[in-house]
């Protein structure tokens, strides 16, 4: 019987046609079982807050309209943050470290993160399933090919995510390494000119937001938390986490000791920006000594061969001319 059944399929649809049978099935599967994975019982203290919350939308329904559509789409994804986020404690700090650190602060950016990785996924596995089919029409395929078409696009879709948040936390981290000096620089004469540390944080940060916006954005939550009350040890500390930088790192536990010790934050800060000044030159050096060797491949791919062409290739014209001649 399934002999024949496969036969059926296969004078239906081709030779494609039972694997994309066996995919459409796993798909709907998949689709049949997710609203039973991903449903969520109601909490307690959820109803409970859904009805004292009742009275007051409907007296500040003109007020408050926008702010409720944003609740909503939050609750939205609740229900769906067993599914989307890691249920490990350490790895799910560590997931909304890495979008911090990319400058993706919203509470619901690892859920986001997972969402459109499942999505991508799953979107470009149907598009290659479909570009498959549409192939087999014409020409038979084998289950190498099969794989690539189908497989090779869900991982891509799978990974791009991944690629782009790295990206993103590269160029983010080179920013604020090329305009912390700067910013050093510009602290260290607010300081000399009679302003606290505090209030420095604060210029700089209103100063260099043109330039580099993701170090402006970095010193204005520091200020923030400061004006908030918070210990300035502790927002600095938390600064340095956030960044993951070895130069914040470095520049935090310089301030720390200074406050701790006593000593003059000026000084602390002038030794401590021309540090900053030379390491910025010695990566410019670096950058520039290596230049060369990687010039070296594309040298020797397109200037040797025409040269080789044109140095020995009349006289090799000449010697098959002149035996062939012979």
């Amino acid at each position: 019987m399934l002999a024949s059944l496969n036969d059926f399929i296969v004078a239906r649809m081709g030779e494609m046609g039972p694997l994309l049978i066996a995919g459409g099935l796993g798909l709907l599967l998949i689709f049949v079982t997710l609203p039973f994975l991903l449903r969520r019982e109601a909490e307690p203290f959820d109803k409970l807050k859904q009805q004292v919350r009742q009275p007051e939308r409907e007296r500040d329904r003109s007020r408050d309209g926008e702010l409720r559509r944003s609740s909503d789409r939050n609750d939205k994804l609740n229900k769906f943050a067993h599914f989307l986020e890691p249920q490990d404690k350490e790895e799910m700090s560590a997931a909304r470290l890495k979008m911090m650190r990319a400058g993706y602060r919203s509470k619901n950016a690892v859920r986001m993160f997972h969402a459109m990785q499942f999505l991508l996924g799953i979107g470009l596995l149907l598009l290659g399933m479909l570009y498959a089919y549409l192939v087999s029409l014409n020409q038979p395929l084998d289950l190498q090919k099969v794989a690539i078409f189908t497989l090779l696009p869900a991982a891509a879709g799978y990974y791009l995510p991944t690629y782009w948040v790295q990206r993103r936390l590269q160029t983010r981290q080179q920013n604020i390494t090329d305009g912390f000096p700067d910013a050093l620089d510009m602290m260290l004469v607010c300081v000399e000119a009679g302003q606290s540390l505090d209030q420095s944080i604060a210029r700089v940060a209103k100063e260099i937001g043109p330039a580099y916006p993701d170090l402006a954005e970095e010193f204005e939550i520091v200020s923030q938390e400061v004006r908030a009350g918070k210990e300035r040890v502790a927002v600095l500390r938390d600064m340095s986490e956030r960044v993951g930088l070895s130069d914040i790192t470095s520049f935090v536990t310089t301030m720390i000791q200074s406050a701790t010790f006593g000593t003059s934050i000026a000084e602390a800060l002038r030794v401590y920006s021309a540090e900053m000044r030379d390491k910025r030159v010695m990566r410019a050096e670096e950058k520039a000594n290596t230049l060369p060797t990687k010039l070296t491949l594309g040298t020797m791919l397109f200037t040797v061969p025409p040269l080789m062409v044109i140095l020995i290739g009349p006289s090799i014209h000449g010697v098959v001319k002149a035996f062939g001649g012979g």
